[in-house]
């Protein structure tokens, strides 16, 4: 039998169970209102962390996105013959009047007729410049900007790039201008969300979604940094603005892939990372001012790696060299640009991109490898202009003597005489080993070494005679390589070839 303070006890605890159930039911109870009260308040997100609407950032972004109608003047083509009727024919006179007919105006001149276009753009300050494709508005006589409120403002060209496809331009407004910013491309991830808005297929204002499909994607710039997503994209979003979920622009929609001419879902954005730099450079100076290093260059694969005694394939090897500032620092052909002002470089890609965005003028410490070891170079960076003349290759002299052939790596080589330069269209200029004949099943053949080919040097020495090569490529042996390096040039356009010692 239990005493008094027992069950005072035991009362107590059941007591304090309650209350402890009672205020984990009410806490529960709270957190899910909470819950409830911060969903409908945003309005925006599920509970997987998927958006349920993109109304409110449509809202928000629309009106800084512009319809761009541009007009060109295309003189009418010349009409063809007129058709041969009998002599005396009752319709000859009808037909010489309906085929003449609108031919020429009262002076005597042949009428034009206005063609249009339809594109995007997107406005980028209060004060009305506005960013669009460089496709868009090319050779474009008028250009008319319609604004999410139906109003109309003609603009003029402040600049453009057709490297990379943007151009800016200028409307004057009494009222200031909605507008947006951008944002960081580098940082946007496959998997994003974004937001297409723009003039597909001339039917006005049009809002697509869809996420971040790849990166860095290139199609045929040397300046190329593209997202790809599959936000749809037709005709007439070029020029457009590719958002984020914070309402930044990360990306100006430029191309789609596509076999019908509509979308497929693999549309293209030229990232804001590049076409901000643009837009700055067009503002300041009206045109871009990229950085210019004066060299040719290709990717390094692993056999050439291999070949040259570089741990790993990265960085840029030079194929060519002509006058301007590389050369003027001492970068040589042969050289591989392993680093650029600290950076180091894995590809071609890479170091057009970052000496495009140094300033002209600037010294950069350019480092390369060459004969085993990293040398450091002070390069002051030239600008690049839109049409740079190579130089040709140095003389690499000529020796009538060693006029034989040889045969290596499934090819036969020789030394030039007139006959091989007749029979390849090769000026006296040309100088090296041409190639004339090529195993279809060889290594050399595989890496795309074709007859008619010159090469000017094997192992990173010149050769002039097939002996040359030879020493060459057993000095590459007696050193334990297992490639052998080749400059090949064919057009005058040089590149580097690893062939494989084995084969």
């Amino acid at each position: 039998m239990k005493t008094k303070i027992e069950k005072t006890a035991v009362a107590r605890a059941e007591e304090q169970t309650g209350i402890g159930r009672y205020l984990l039911t009410f806490g529960i109870l709270i957190g899910m209102a909470l819950a409830m009260v911060v969903s409908t308040a945003s309005g925006a997100w599920s509970q997987d962390n998927r958006p349920v609407s993109f109304a409110d950032l449509a809202d928000r972004l629309s009106p800084a996105v512009v319809n761009i109608t541009t007009t060109t003047t295309i003189a009418q083509a010349t009409p063809g013959p007129t058709p041969m009727l009998p002599e005396g024919s009752p319709f000859s006179d009808m037909f010489r009047d309906f085929m003449e007919r609108g031919q020429r105006d009262q002076d005597g001149n042949r009428p034009q007729r206005r063609s249009s276009a339809l594109g995007s753009g997107f406005v980028i300050s209060a004060d009305g410049y506005i960013v669009t494709n460089n496709h868009v508005i090319e050779s474009a006589d008028g250009i008319s900007i319609e604004f999410f409120d139906g109003s109309e403002l003609d603009a003029r060209i402040i600049g453009r790039d057709p490297r990379t496809d943007i151009a800016l331009l200028k409307v004057d407004s009494e009222e200031p201008l909605p507008f947006v910013a951008f944002g960081d491309s580098d940082a946007a991830k496959v998997g994003d969300w974004v937001l297409a808005i723009g003039n597909p297929l001339g039917q006005g204002f049009s809002v697509s979604a869809g996420i971040v499909s790849a990166r860095n994607r290139t199609l045929q710039g040397s300046y190329d940094d593209f997202i790809q997503t599959d936000a749809a994209i037709n005709r007439g979003n070029s020029g457009g603005p590719l958002f984020n979920m914070d309402g930044k622009v990360i990306g100006v929609n430029t191309a789609i892939l596509s076999p019908n001419g509509g979308s497929i879902g693999i549309g293209f954005a030229m990232s804001s990372a590049v076409v901000s730099q643009v837009v700055d450079q067009l503002l300041e100076y009206g045109e871009t001012r990229r950085g210019w290093l004066g060299v040719r260059i290709q990717n390094v694969d692993p056999d050439m790696a291999d070949a040259l005694g570089l741990a790993s394939a990265n960085g840029a090897m030079v194929t060519d060299v002509p006058p301007g500032p590389a050369q003027d620092a001492g970068v040589q052909t042969g050289d591989v640009i392993v680093s650029f002002d600290g950076e180091p470089i894995e590809d071609t890609r890479e170091l057009v991109r970052v000496v495009a965005d140094t300033e002209v003028g600037r010294i950069v410490e350019v480092e390369v490898f060459r004969d085993d070891e990293r040398i450091a170079l002070n390069v002051e960076i030239g600008r690049l202009e839109e049409e740079v003349t190579l130089a040709s290759a140095a003389d690499d002299g000529d020796n009538p003597a060693a006029n034989r052939e040889e045969t290596l790596f499934g090819m036969t080589v020789s030394i030039l005489n007139d006959n091989l330069r007749q029979q390849f269209g090769l000026s006296q200029e040309t100088k090296g080993l041409v190639v004339v004949t090529v195993d279809p099943d060889s290594d050399a053949f595989e890496k795309g070494i074709r007859e008619g080919d010159i090469i000017t040097e094997v192992g990173q020495s010149a050769v002039s005679t097939p002996r040359d090569m030879v020493k060459q490529v057993e000095a590459a042996e007696d050193a334990g390589r297992k490639s052998v390096l080749l400059l090949v040039r064919r057009n005058d356009q040089p590149r580097f070839v690893a062939l494989n010692l084995s084969h």
